[in-house]
C-alpha cells in the first residue's frame, strides 16, 4: 500500500504567522475575558429562543419505570399464565427490569400541588414510576389517575420548588404558528427541537381511541412522549405523544394532544380518579358518494343514522332514523370515526351542536352527552363484571352474552373469565373495553374456564 508523503513545516513560514498574529492583536487592542458569541449583528439583536427555554426548561421532567414484582402479579399464580408472559419475554417482549429505564418525559403543570402530566403509554404496567429534575433531584410519583383511550396520566411528586408551564389556549393555534418540543429522546437527557403547527385536528390515525391531535415537524422521537410542545412565548400548547415514520424515526410528522384538551383531562382525573365519557346512543355508517345517490341525499360526506337508542340523548334531542350529520360544533363529521371523537373528548352534560340534514333541508339540533356504556363492536351483547376472588385476585367475568353475539359464536360461554386482551392483562371490565376500542377490527382475548385457559381471536 502506498504511504502519503508528509509535507515538512516551514521553519520560516511559521515565525511569519506568529508575528501576523502578534501585530493583528496589538491592533485589535485587549480581548475581554468574558468574550463570547455576539448578541447583535449589524445592530439589530439576533434572534434565540434561549432566555424563553431557560424559563421553561426546569418543567420538563424526564420519567423512569420499573416494573412490578412478578410476585406482586396475581394473574402469574396461573401456570399457564405464567409460561405465556415468559415465553414473550424469551421472544424479546416485555422484559422483566430490576431497575428505573428511561421511557418518557413529562410536564410539570401545577407547582403547587406537585402535578405532573405524561402520556398513560410512557407509565403503563409501572410498579414504580422515578421523576427526574432539570436539576438532578429525582422523586418516586404516585399515579393520581389515567385516561388509556386519550392516552393521558397524571402523576403527583412532592411540591417542593417546582417550576410549571402556563397552558396556551390550543384553539387559538393556526397552522403556520411557530412552536417547540421539549423532552428526553432516546434517553439522550433534554433536548430542544422546533418547527411549525402542521395541521389541526389530525384523527383517524389508529393511535389512540379518541384522537384529536396537533401536527408538527418539530423532532419528535421515542422518549419525547409525555414532553412539551410550547409556543413561543413558553406556554404549554400540547402533550407530544406520536410519530409516524419508518423504524420510529423521525421524518417530520409528529403529533401532539391540544392543551385544552390535556387540560380538562387532567382536571377531570383529579377530580373523579378518571375520565367518564358519554355518548348520544346511534348507530351510523359513512356516506359516500354511492350512498348518497342511493338515498338522493344532498350531501356526500357525513354519517347517516341507522338506530337511535330507546331513551337515549339521541332520542331526546330528537334525532331520526335516516338523518345525516354533516357537522358537530362546526366542525365537519367525514365519518364515523369523527362523531365518536367528538363525542368522547367532551365532558358529561357538554351540550353539542349537531348540524344534520333531514329531508333535503339542513337544520340545528342541540343534543347533552349522557353516560351510556360504550362498547366495542365486536363485543356487542356481552355483559362485563368485575369481580373479586377468594385470594383477592382480581377479574373480569363474562356475566351474560347474547347467543349472536361474536363471542357467543367463539365458543365463550356465561361464567367464563377474561384474563387478557391483545395480550394486556386486564383487572376491570372498563380496562378490558379501553384496550379494545385501541383496536378497531380484531380482538385476542386471553378466556379461562374452570382450569383451562385458551385464546380467542374476534375478527380479523
Amino acid at each position: 500500500m502506498r504511504v502519503p508523503s508528509i509535507p515538512r513545516p516551514d521553519p520560516m513560514r511559521s515565525m511569519r504567522s506568529i508575528l501576523a498574529a502578534l501585530l493583528l492583536i496589538t491592533c485589535l487592542g485587549p480581548i475581554s475575558s468574558s468574550a463570547a458569541v455576539p448578541g447583535m449583528a449589524e445592530g439589530q439583536p439576533l434572534p434565540t429562543l434561549a432566555p424563553m427555554l431557560e424559563r421553561v426548561m426546569p418543567a420538563i421532567v424526564n420519567i423512569a419505570t420499573e416494573a412490578p414484582p412478578r410476585a406482586a402479579n396475581p394473574l402469574m399464580q396461573d401456570p399457564f399464565f405464567r409460561r405465556y408472559f415468559e415465553q414473550r419475554e424469551q421472544d424479546g417482549g416485555a422484559p422483566s427490569r430490576t431497575r428505573p429505564q428511561s421511557v418518557g418525559s413529562g410536564v410539570i403543570v401545577d407547582a403547587g400541588q406537585g402535578l405532573v402530566i405524561t402520556n398513560q403509554h410512557v407509565i403503563e404496567g409501572a410498579g414504580r414510576i422515578l421523576v427526574t429534575l432539570t436539576d438532578g433531584r429525582e422523586f418516586d410519583a404516585t399515579l393520581v389517575g389515567e385516561d388509556p383511550q386519550a392516552d393521558i396520566a397524571v402523576l403527583r411528586i412532592p411540591a417542593e420548588r417546582l417550576t410549571a408551564l402556563d397552558w396556551a389556549d390550543s384553539d387559538a393555534l393556526r397552522v403556520g404558528d411557530f412552536c417547540v418540543a421539549i423532552g428526553n429522546p432516546f434517553g439522550l437527557g433534554q433536548t430542544v427541537t422546533s418547527g411549525i403547527v402542521s395541521a389541526l385536528g389530525r384523527s383517524g390515525l389508529g393511535i389512540e381511541a379518541f384522537e384529536d391531535f396537533i401536527q408538527t415537524d418539530a423532532s419528535i422521537n421515542p422518549g419525547n412522549s409525555g414532553g412539551a410542545l410550547i409556543a413561543l412565548d413558553g406556554r404549554l400548547i400540547g402533550i407530544n405523544t406520536a410519530i409516524v415514520g419508518p423504524a420510529g424515526g423521525n421524518v417530520g410528522i409528529g403529533f401532539a394532544i391540544p392543551s385544552n384538551l390535556a387540560r380538562d383531562l387532567l382536571e377531570q382525573i383529579v377530580e373523579n380518579g378518571e375520565v367518564r365519557r358519554g355518548a348520544l346512543g346511534i348507530s351510523a355508517q359513512a356516506v359516500d358518494a354511492r350512498l348518497a345517490e342511493a338515498f338522493d341525499l344532498p350531501v356526500d360526506s357525513g354519517v347517516v343514522i341507522g338506530s337511535v337508542r330507546s331513551g337515549s340523548p339521541a332520542e331526546k334531542a330528537g334525532l331520526r332514523v335516516g338523518d345525516v350529520i354533516v357537522a358537530i360544533d362546526e366542525r365537519r363529521v367525514r365519518d364515523v370515526g369523527d362523531v365518536r371523537n367528538r363525542i368522547g373528548l367532551v365532558r358529561l352534560g357538554q351540550r353539542l351542536t349537531l348540524s344534520i340534514v333531514r329531508d333535503g333541508a339542513k337544520q340545528r339540533i342541540g343534543a347533552v352527552v349522557e353516560a351510556l356504556q360504550l362498547t366495542h363492536p365486536l363485543l356487542d351483547g356481552v355483559t362485563f363484571q368485575d369481580r373479586v376472588s377468594r385470594s383477592g385476585q382480581r377479574f373480569v367475568l363474562v356475566e351474560a352474552l347474547a347467543p349472536d353475539s361474536r363471542l357467543a359464536q367463539a365458543g365463550v360461554r356465561e361464567g367464563e373469565a377474561v384474563l387478557a386482551i391483545n395480550g394486556t392483562p386486564v383487572a376491570a371490565a372498563d380496562q378490558l373495553q379501553a384496550i379494545a376500542a385501541r383496536q378497531a377490527d380484531e380482538l385476542m382475548l386471553l378466556v379461562q374456564r374452570g382450569q383451562r385457559t385458551r385464546y380467542v381471536r374476534l375478527g380479523g
